[in-house]
């Protein structure tokens, strides 16, 4: 299980965040969003991620020269699409800055079905994505609202590796060891505020991953053992 933090604002909370070994840092450019940063911000953030932990650029919707002026920028491995682009649009536009890149799907429990979600992933995979992300559903926000999702919905035969977000926090995060994800991504489960990390909180939250990562390996270990 991978670790992505996501929507840093403050140098004090990546410090902590690359200590905790986080896998992932992620960044809001998203000018609505309370935990947006600007390109200035990110350059000076971004310098203190160290080699192999990813740094994450999270985008709504932005335009091919906003997007070419930010990979000019602030030094970053993976776009992270969480808007309304088209598979299309995020290929043609994840090659302009020659990034990996993946898509955040907003997951609709009551109108949406596993087929249909899956359908989505397929046609992410087809334009050359790396992951998913599955988050919920909001009709007037495009993320970062707290909320769960309906995790039936979550394909076990995913042709894209999963990402699950939405309303994880150290005391639920526990329960995603049996769905058929590859990483979590958490931004208001480890906060104070919007923007602003709680550092018990990250801390909470990768002593539960690790703990239960660890009890999980041991019994299936124990398992191809007595069998």
């Amino acid at each position: 299980m991978h670790v992505k933090f996501c929507g840093f604002t403050q140098l004090d909370d990546i410090k902590a965040a690359v200590k905790l070994n986080a896998d992932a840092i992620g960044f809001v450019f998203y000018p609505p969003s309370p935990r947006a940063v600007t390109i200035e911000q990110a350059q000076i953030l971004s310098a203190a991620v160290p080699a192999f932990i990813s740094v994450v650029a999270l985008v709504v919707n932005m335009p091919e020269d906003e997007l070419i002026e930010l990979a000019n920028h602030v030094s970053f491995d993976i776009i992270q699409f969480h808007g309304d682009e088209t598979p299309e649009q995020c290929r043609q536009l994840a090659n302009l800055v020659n990034k990996r890149w993946i898509k955040a799907l907003r997951v609709n429990t009551e109108q949406d079905a596993l087929e249909s979600v899956n359908m989505q992933i397929d046609s992410f995979a087809a334009a050359g994505a790396s992951s998913i992300l599955l988050d919920a559903y909001h009709q007037h926000k495009y993320g970062g609202t707290g909320a769960r999702f309906d995790w039936s919905l979550i394909p076990n035969d995913s042709s894209l590796p999963i990402i699950l977000a939405g309303g994880l926090d150290a005391d639920n995060v526990a329960a995603t060891y049996d769905l058929p994800i590859y990483a979590v991504d958490v931004s208001g489960g480890i906060e104070s505020d919007k923007g602003k990390k709680d550092v018990g909180k990250m801390h909470a939250f990768m002593k539960s991953v690790k703990r239960d990562r660890w009890q999980n390996e041991t019994l299936s270990e124990s398992s191809n053992i007595s069998s």
